[in-house]
């Protein structure tokens, strides 16, 4: 590792540390209702949505109640998105006259956005008409990335609140979550991208002549808008096939460096958050804590092992090579690429800008098992935080037999149904899942708050 990188990834986890505190705290201030800064902007807005749509955000839900709205409304969402696709050819903002995305791709997108997984089995920029880019794929950025944080504030208020049948309301957290939080930072980014020369428009692609004076189209389309929510949403999901190696998603260091920052921003910050709600300030920086130390040891092992090189490639006695080049954009270099590779799978984000597949044997190692812990190291955004209160409360529990006392969590008695509810929310089966992880918490935390 250079000083370079350690000094850049220091700089990226201190802003981190110092955001966490601003981004839980605005956050426990959105969910509980109280007054924040854009309240005179966004309420009347919020007011004129449930009036339209008949709801009544006040009135509380138990965790079944509020587990089938968000099934329903996701559900709805992905056949929507897989008409879209199949239909794109009769739809606006189609200048390269792209025709319909075949069944069981569109179903395959569907699903892998509904779901925040967003794998891509197709090429953006030569597939998907602007229209679905804009109204399909990036809506479902943000409504399961809402869908996310919305799940981790409920588990928060099961576990926070002394006595209630209820978890809070879901049209509620799902469109605060929105309108206050995804929002208004996605809109920042977005012009923030612009400005360093990412591309914004509906053109269609541009035919130009290479010097070599071979024709050559150029993919246009509103690519920064899109940016922005794929990584403050940890979505991952690219406007282009090659990610955020494109140099039209990320041109610069400096939106590199932004877009990791908005990868960890929300689920830091929901640490923070927790604290806050449950009145324990200091448990929320003791998880922040353990989500930083595996961040930590899968970043320095990375870097230092993409610094050094594959030791197949290294001749005996000569001096190692300035290290792993392959699959990296030399813009970003190797510092860059191995940080953004940590982040991004700490997160389960998908967003990339090298191939994992290229890195060394045990710098590779490191993608793998930010992957296999189930996206825990602050994590996707609501994912993480209520992933790892899943091992809290396990770890709670066995350290409470450990010592030969009843297990307690902020006040609160682990016993034997608790665990059970647990161990489902924590089942391989469940891993990755917003639906079927909900029910484990869920019940747990009507348990917890009974």
């Amino acid at each position: 590792m250079t000083a370079i990188d350690l000094r850049e990834i220091l700089v990226y986890f201190a802003l981190i540390v110092a955001i966490t505190p601003l981004i839980g705290g605005y956050m426990k201030r959105v969910f509980a209702g109280e007054k924040t800064l854009l309240d005179p902007i966004l309420r009347p807005v919020e007011r004129g949505l449930y009036r339209a749509c008949g709801i009544d955000a006040e009135r509380d839900q138990s965790w079944v109640e509020w587990t089938i709205l968000m099934l329903v409304v996701n559900g709805a969402a992905l056949v929507i998105l897989y008409l879209m696709q199949r239909l794109q050819r009769f739809l606006p903002f189609n200048p390269n006259h792209f025709g319909p995305v075949s069944p069981d791709s569109s179903w395959n997108t569907a699903v892998s956005f509904a779901t925040n997984t967003n794998w891509q089995g197709y090429s953006g920029e030569s597939t998907m008409s602007h229209f679905t880019q804009m109204a399909g794929l990036a809506l479902h950025n943000f409504l399961s990335a809402a869908t996310g944080i919305a799940i981790a504030v409920a588990v928060m208020r099961g576990v926070a609140r002394e006595q209630a049948k209820g978890i809070g309301n879901f049209w509620f957290d799902c469109t605060r979550a929105i309108l206050w939080i995804l929002l208004p930072v996605s809109v920042v980014a977005a012009l923030f991208f612009v400005s360093r020369g990412v591309v914004q428009n509906f053109r269609a692609d541009v035919a130009v002549r290479t010097l070599e004076g071979k024709a050559q189209k150029i993919p246009q389309g509103p690519v920064a808008s899109q940016e922005a929510i794929k990584e403050f949403g940890t979505n991952g999901g690219g406007f282009f096939n090659a990610n955020s190696a494109h140099p039209y998603e990320n041109p610069t260091p400096a939106t590199n460096f932004v877009q990791i920052l908005l990868i960890f921003a929300i689920g830091a910050g929901l640490t923070s958050t927790l604290g806050k709600m449950t009145g324990s300030v200091r448990h929320g920086w003791a998880v922040f804590t353990a989500m930083a130390l595996l961040f930590w040891a899968g970043v320095v092992v990375c870097d230092v092992s993409e610094r050094r090189g594959n030791p197949i490639h290294q001749k005996a006695g000569v001096e190692a090579s300035a290290g792993n080049m392959e699959g990296k954009e030399v813009r970003f270099g190797i510092g860059d690429s191995t940080l953004f590779a940590t982040v991004t799978t700490d997160a389960s984000c998908g967003a990339v800008n090298g191939m994992h597949d290229s890195f060394t044997p045990l710098g590779g190692l490191v993608p793998l098992a930010n992957i296999a812990t189930g996206e825990v190291i602050f994590g996707g955004v609501g994912a993480g935080l209520y992933g790892m209160f899943v091992f809290i409360v396990l770890s709670v529990f066995i350290a409470g037999l450990m010592v030969g006392r009843t297990p307690e969590f902020l006040g609160k008695k682990i016993e034997k149904q608790e665990i059970i509810l647990v161990s489902r929310a924590a089942h391989p089966s469940a891993r990755d899942s917003h639906s079927d992880r909900l029910v484990g918490l869920g019940s747990l935390c009507a348990v917890l708050a009974r």
